[in-house]
């Protein structure tokens, strides 16, 4: 099952590229992304009934070697030929000399002991279950919201069998980088996220889209620089090239190894200093902003760190990684309340939200792997939710400024109620997120560490600032009488999101046997003991406050209809006109008056705090790696 979940849709994918009718592109991506689905429901159902037990699989796979390796050149030669095309050929050398590095190790390096190419156990079945769920529906999702974009965006030529054929080959390179226990398999799915999101991101072929596209495209080749060093380092000095024997070594050659794999992995989830490369992304339609910030291509960096914890847990690796964490999760949560576009402070609260997970796993114990592991859960499934809501509602509002949003409830209900229940899930007591953040802030509680405690309560609280912001503006009574506003969501933009909240409450309200049934087993899995990090009793009460509040949006839907949306007049400086937008002054002159959010923009705004913030943490990871460095050789 697993090598079918990693070729079905790479096939699939050339198939896409090759059919032009909108209509069949759309029939093969729903039946596409069904198959997916359905496959890692298998794989997971077959994986229990055999016990829930590790394997290691295909150990003599010499064949699929070669083609790894025929795949490393072809990205080589496919980033070079893109780079000379829009004259940035300096940038190839980025893809070229570590390409032809691990080349050259591969065919005339040492002779390293054969190892498995597959891995299964709890973490890498869980990430399956992500990326293929939840990057499926967001395909599905991206079959109606594609239609409506193109009708609004007629600058943009219509390439959506391209669009639709990268996804696909996201979706099986994602599952081939969780799946991987050759670390030279997995440097290879590494670089083709890397390569897939550059395509994504530069789909409308506009200047400022060809600008982000490249400043990812260079940030994350950097980092797979360092993974291919850190690999090739280890397979030198060690002998081994599997994640196995990387993680059980316990040798001094080991550290600088698990400092470049954790380098590569905070480029990709776009800590600082490499944030900027998954804000640029946002210009690129909403479902490949989906798929970048919720399932995949940021999880790839964190899943790769939850897998590297037990050997970052007290080391100077683990410090860099946590301390990394920690600042990008607070200053990112402060950034956030200046921007006022639905999808920037969507960027901006996963980076956040990422960094939290990256400063759990770099302290390394078990809690706090276990609270990363619910982070990275409950952030998928709010986040593809939130992503695709603000897609939808910007398709029929023409607008994703949360002002535009001032009354949402009455204009889009349905809209209103799932993007009510999304900003929930990722900040509102006790739900899962909030949880997470619980676990976390007693599991450095319990290590003494006062860095780290500083940056998860000021983040918490700054994070509860601009999501409060948000949904208020939802729930909010009208200035004026309600506009009619058409829902031109396609029904397959609505499934995908109407399942998106059925998880997201099915999570919830399932969060103690989920803990106990399958995060506890991870963890101790991946550590000597698990101990419960939150007692039964805690869980439940939790889970039951968590339904009543999901109680609220719902009711608020059905009853949205039969509310009582009459006007009432706000007291102002003067004569109200009648529909609260303004008063007639003591001088008879007519004043606009209209409640917004303040935003701090001079003070909070990204442009104005990124440069330094990318400074700072440059080198504090530069001292980070002098110090790893001199410690393994001096």
């Amino acid at each position: 099952m697993v090598p079918f979940l990693i070729i079905f849709p790479l096939v699939l994918a050339v198939l896409l590229y090759l059919i032009k009718a909108p209509k069949v592109l759309n029939v093969l991506t729903l039946l596409g992304g069904t198959v997916v689905i359905a496959g890692v429901i298998w794989l997971t159902i077959s994986w229990a009934m055999d016990g829930f037990n590790a394997q290691l699989l295909y150990k003599d796979a010499h064949l699929a070697d070669h083609f790894i390796l025929a795949g490393e050149l072809i990205l080589m030669v496919f980033v070079t030929v893109m780079c000379i095309i829009h004259k940035r050929a300096l940038l190839s050398l980025l893809s070229i000399i570590p390409t032809l590095a691990i080349a050259y190790f591969e065919l005339f390096g040492p002779k390293t002991e054969e190892v498995f190419k597959i891995n299964l156990d709890h973490l890498s079945i869980l990430m399956c279950d992500i990326v293929g769920i939840i990057g499926s529906l967001i395909a599905i999702y991206a079959v109606g919201y594609m239609d409506g974009y193109h009708k609004h965006h007629k600058d943009v030529p219509d390439r959506r069998n391209y669009f639709f054929s990268v996804m696909f080959v996201f979706l099986g390179s994602m599952i081939g980088l969780v799946t991987s226990e050759s670390l030279l398999w997995m440097v290879f799915f590494w670089e083709m996220t890397s390569v897939c999101s550059f395509l994504l991101i530069k789909y409308t072929g506009e200047e400022q889209a060809i600008i982000n596209a490249f400043r990812a495209l260079w940030m994350n080749l950097l980092g797979g620089a360092f993974m291919i060093f850190g690999i090739m380092y280890f397979g030198y000095s060690e002998g081994f090239v599997g994640m196995h024997q990387m993680l059980s070594a316990g040798t001094v050659y080991t550290t600088i190894p698990v400092a470049c794999l954790a380098f590569a992995a905070l480029t990709k989830s776009a800590q600082l200093p490499f944030t900027p490369w998954l804000l640029g992304a946002m210009i690129a339609p909403t479902p490949s902003s989906a798929l970048l910030h919720s399932a995949t291509m940021v999880k790839a960096g964190v899943y790769l760190l939850i897998r590297l914890a037990p050997a970052m847990s007290g080391t100077y690796v683990g410090v860099m990684v946590s301390f990394i964490g920690g600042f990008t999760f607070l200053v990112t949560s402060f950034m956030a309340i200046s921007q006022s576009d639905g999808k920037s402070v969507l960027a901006l609260s996963t980076v956040s939200n990422l960094g939290l997970m990256v400063a759990c796993a770099g302290v390394g114990s078990a809690d706090t792997v276990w609270a990363a592991v619910f982070l990275m859960i409950f952030h998928a499934i709010s986040k593809s939710l939130l992503f695709q809501d603000v897609g939808s509602t910007e398709n029929s509002l023409h607008s994703r400024d949360i002002e535009k949003m001032h009354g949402l409830l009455y204009m889009l209900p349905k809209h209103a109620s799932f993007m009510f229940i999304g900003i929930a899930g990722m900040f509102l007591a006790p739900f899962g997120m909030l949880i997470s953040k619980w676990a976390a802030l007693k599991a450095a509680a319990d290590n003494t560490d006062l860095l780290l405690i500083i940056f998860i309560c000021f983040g918490s609280a700054t994070t509860a600032l601009y999501w409060t912001k948000w949904m208020g503006k939802l729930i909010a009574h009208p200035h004026g009488e309600p506009k009619k506003v058409e829902n031109v969501a396609k029904t397959s933009e609505m499934l995908s999101m109407s399942v998106h909240v059925v998880l997201m409450i099915a999570v919830c309200a399932l969060f103690p046997i989920v803990s106990n049934g399958y995060v506890n087993q991870l963890v101790a899995s991946m550590y000597a003991y698990s101990g419960q990090v939150l007692s039964n009793v805690v869980l439940m009460i939790l889970v039951s406050i968590i339904l009543v509040v999901f109680a609220i949006p719902m009711l608020a839907y059905f009853n949205s209809k039969s509310m009582d949306i009459t006007i009432k007049k706000a007291y102002m400086a003067g004569v109200n006109t009648g529909d609260n937008s303004g008063f007639v002054d003591a001088f008879g002159e007519n004043k606009e008056a209209y409640v917004s959010n303040y935003y701090f923009e001079d003070f909070l705004g990204v442009d104005k705090n990124m440069g330094k913030l990318q400074l700072f943490t440059t080198l504090w990871i530069i001292v980070s790696f002098a110090i790893i460095i001199g410690g393994e050789f001096l």
